[in-house]
């Protein structure tokens, strides 16, 4: 198991009753603003755009702001704020390698800010692309085994409707799926009366690094203080922390 896709569905959960639900929707309407400036307005011909849409809807987020996000990336409400993405890449404890992925207006205050977080945890940044290539763009629906607890089946129905894998994630099966298939995976499931849990674009690893508890402690801490930062959107890193040690850090 990878660890992280689990230790995401974790902090999807705590985000929807987190007192920073205001940050959230802020990073949510800029991922919504950025996909509409680069595909359009239009979420049945922008796939990206669709995604974050549905994304920001699990998490609650009004409508209206919505569409003032899209407006914004259409350039209907004018040019607004100018934001840029960037990537830093680097390794964490035990060698776990970390791809954070930002929107921001300083380029500045996001490097300084994201280096100065990696300094502080004893971790390294490392050159661009040493890292990246650990990891693939994916769809992932996340179901719980409470509502499909047969491999046999939940596996059948996500290949008919296009998924490439069924990940056994402990309590929770991972569907893995290209790019362009994971509205159509999620909404399969769903027709098939199984609760999806969570659902996102992700950047999955290629292979996974194991850690001890002292080590997982630490490489959690730094993606908590990583995904902190204004400017952070997306923390991905290829760790492997068992069950007991993931549950037991998550509900500290």
């Amino acid at each position: 198991m990878s660890g992280h896709s689990k230790w995401h569905s974790i902090k999807h959960k705590k985000s929807k009753t987190d007192a920073k639900r205001g940050q959230i929707f802020s990073k949510l309407s800029q991922k919504i603003t950025i996909a509409a400036r680069e595909g359009g307005g239009n979420p049945e011909a922008n796939p990206t755009l669709a995604t974050a849409i549905e994304t920001a809807r699990s998490y609650s987020m009004p409508m209206e702001n919505i569409k003032r996000a899209i407006a914004k990336g259409t350039g209907e409400l004018g040019e607004g704020e100018r934001l840029e993405q960037m990537s830093f890449e680097g390794y964490g404890e035990g060698g776990v390698a970390i791809l954070v992925e930002v929107l921001t207006d300083n380029r500045n205050r996001a490097s300084s800010e994201v280096r100065r977080v990696f300094t502080r945890a004893g971790a390294k940044l490392a050159e661009a692309g040493s890292v990246a290539w650990l990891f693939e763009k994916k769809g992932v629906v996340i179901v719980s085994k409470e509502a499909c607890p047969n491999e046999d089946e939940i596996l059948e129905l996500a290949l008919d409707f296009g998924a490439d894998d069924v990940k056994d994630e402990g309590e929770n099966w991972e569907i893995i799926s290209d790019v362009e298939n994971l509205r159509k995976v999620r909404e399969g499931v769903e027709a098939a009366g199984i609760k999806v849990d969570s659902f996102e674009l992700t950047m999955v690893p290629k292979n996974t690094v194991p850690l001890d508890r002292d080590s997982a402690r630490k490489v959690l801490r730094l993606l908590e203080s990583l995904e902190e930062l204004e400017d952070v959107h997306d923390v991905y890193a290829n760790f492997d922390i068992p069950d007991d040690v993931m549950e037991e850090i998550a509900s500290a």
